[in-house]
């Protein structure tokens, strides 16, 4: 596993347990940005120090590659002379720069390869990194149109519910007069009815009068007779 994967497996970690903790969609982008800007730059950090080594393997490589070269050309210049002794011992060190040689070259071809790799992590962390800062603004602003959105509704339902509150109270009032123009009129009903009856007692002695009169009135003239 390469060191992007795994330090995508430890950033996933941390969006989901934000997640889980339901935070802010816009901070939440924001924590997931610098967390990918310390991962980028913490991997950058061990590029370079990987790419240092390759270049000291490098020179040390054309070093080790001169010395057999070297030991080389010595033991030539003691066969030349005579002296297979002194050729026997810079064979010698010749085979043993090769194998120095050889050893480096291997060590050079890891540390080439690591780097390739994290040169490839690199690049997939920043494409990553840019996507995120798009979806960034993205997000900022369908975060605030939620948020404008949610106020006008808000403000809507406050607006509907007094609306509603004072119809309600219209309609009590109106109510009210209803029932109190019912009371007026009943009880001008009743006064109304008293009224006809206690006419109709007063035709009633009115009636009795009359024919009183009209009785002391017949009374001299029955008399006269």
């Amino acid at each position: 596993m390469g060191i992007f994967n795994r330090i995508s497996d430890i950033v996933n970690s941390n969006i989901n347990a934000m997640l889980d903790r339901a935070e802010d969609p816009e901070k939440l982008v924001r924590l997931i940005i610098l967390e990918m800007e310390d991962t980028l730059a913490e991997i950058k950090a061990g590029a370079a120090s990987q790419v240092a080594e390759r270049i000291r393997l490098e020179r040390e490589l054309e070093r080790a590659a001169a010395k057999v070269q070297d030991w080389d050309q010595k033991a030539q210049l003691a066969v030349s002379k005579g002296r297979e002794d002194l050729a026997r011992e810079a064979l010698e060190q010749k085979v043993w720069a090769a194998q120095h040689e050889l050893d480096l070259t291997s060590r050079l071809k890891e540390i080439a390869e690591q780097v390739e790799s994290v040169q490839g992590d690199i690049t997939r962390l920043q494409e990553k990194l840019e996507l995120a800062r798009q979806k960034q603004g993205q997000i900022a602003q369908q975060t605030q149109r939620a948020m404008q959105r949610q106020k006008v509704e808000k403000h809507i339902y406050q607006v509907q519910n007094h609306q509603a509150f004072a119809r309600l109270e219209r309609i009590e009032g109106r109510l009210d007069r209803i029932n109190a123009e019912t009371e007026i009129l009943s009880h001008m009903n009743n006064n109304n009815l008293d009224q006809k009856f206690r006419d109709l007692e007063w035709q009633g002695a009115i009636d009795k009068e009359l024919e009183a009169l009209k009785a002391r009135m017949a009374e001299p003239a029955s008399s006269a007779v």
